[in-house]
């Protein structure tokens, strides 16, 4: 234990005295991630306002044949615009959202009390312009019922008759779940980026680059477990990478109380915080161990970095998996890493609570890999190779 904290001890010295890489290690993040996950929130919470609430540009054609339509859509904030010449060709280059066709028919169609025909020229390809056709399909509906109620209640009949159903919709989920889902978007692949590589640097440095500079051989010489030694570099890269993880959550609740919109009602509690720290503490070893057995497997620190850009896409997995196909939360699913992170954050986020069964499933399974990595990072060590330099 004496050896483990000694090495220990060695390596954050030894890194603290490199004040450049501690400040982009420990700093860089805790500014950059909230700024880029609250600034996109911002931005995407602020089109989608000034898309509901500015006036709509609407090209219509055809716009003489329902002059009480086009009302209803001046009375609901849409302007109505002379149609282009090729409203396909204009929807397709973004220079409108949507163009409205009315049939030449409308009008005779409307006075037989028949269906007329509107046709919404949109590209469902562009997200953009959801919001805006969405305002469209909903202005258009409310006429097309105002419409039918008249001709009912103009016959004699009651308007309820056209409705034998009403459907009535209650949301089961709580404000802090609905909030939760604005930071659920990011904070999890970032914080799981952060735990998994976090220590990346120091771990790679104190022996791929030792390896290189040829000061391990030296180290292994003496009379020290070799599993210690190793034990206390990754001991090192741990502390430093939750450390680093403190920065950034503390900075992520400290930006929240700042933030525009929805974003300022979310908090992130004391005890949230812990347990989110709890939540990526096996990541952090995993990620420690793994780096440490990929440094031993090479023979120079370039070779190592080369593995990185395969390492940052792992925590995407999840995240792209549950955007492409959603499921429903299963216990086995906390036991496959990076999916039971993202699981528990999410958890967290929407204030929902966690099971001790789901814990120790989660612990165990993440612990458990970590200490098989570190076995594996143990034998590499302990080969004589490992001290030759490349």
């Amino acid at each position: 234990m004496k050896t483990l904290l000694t090495v220990a001890h060695k390596e954050l010295v030894d890194l603290f005295r490199d004040r450049r890489t501690v400040m982009l290690g420990l700093l860089l993040m805790p500014f950059l991630f909230p700024a880029l996950l609250l600034g996109t929130s911002a931005m995407a919470e602020k089109k989608a306002r000034t898309q509901l609430e500015e006036a709509l540009k609407l090209p219509v054609i055809g716009a003489e044949h329902a002059p009480n339509l086009i009302a209803h859509l001046k009375s609901n904030n849409i302007q109505p615009l002379p149609a282009p010449k090729d409203p396909d060709a204009a929807v397709r280059a973004q220079t409108y959202d949507a163009v409205l066709k009315i049939s030449p028919d409308f009008g005779a169609h409307w006075r037989d009390s028949r269906t007329a025909t509107i046709e919404i020229i949109y590209d469902s390809s562009r997200q953009d312009a959801q919001i805006p056709v969405e305002r469209i399909r909903a202005t258009v509906q409310v006429y097309a019922r105002q419409l039918g109620a008249l001709r009912l209640v103009q016959r004699g009949v009651s308007p309820e008759i056209a409705r034998p159903v009403q459907i009535a919709q209650r949301d089961a989920a709580t404000p802090e779940s609905k909030r939760g889902m604005i930071l659920g978007l990011m904070l999890p692949y970032l914080l799981i980026l952060s735990s998994f590589l976090g220590g990346s640097y120091l771990v790679i440095d104190v022996t791929a680059g030792e390896r290189e500079r040829q000061s391990l051989e030296p180290l292994l010489a003496t009379p020290a477990a070799r599993t210690a030694i190793m034990s206390g570099k990754i001991l090192a890269a741990c502390a430093f990478a939750m450390l680093s993880l403190v920065l950034i959550l503390v900075a992520f609740k400290l930006s929240l109380m700042f933030a525009p919109g929805r974003l300022r009602m979310m908090t992130l509690a004391v005890p949230v915080l812990a347990q989110m720290l709890l939540v990526l503490l096996p990541m952090v070893l995993i990620g420690t161990t793994l780096l440490t057995l990929i440094s031993a497997s090479v023979k120079s620190v370039k070779e190592a970095q080369s593995y990185m850009s395969v390492l940052m896409l792992l925590p995407m997995v999840p995240t792209v998996m549950l955007m492409v196909n959603p499921v429903k939360q299963q216990l086995w699913q906390f036991a496959v890493p990076f999916l039971c992170q993202n699981q528990l954050l999410l958890k967290l986020l929407r204030s929902e609570p966690i099971s001790a069964e789901i814990w120790a499933t989660y612990l165990a399974s993440g612990l458990g890999l970590g200490i098989v990595l570190w076995l594996l990072a143990a034998r590499l060590y302990h080969k004589e190779k490992l001290a030759i330099s490349a």
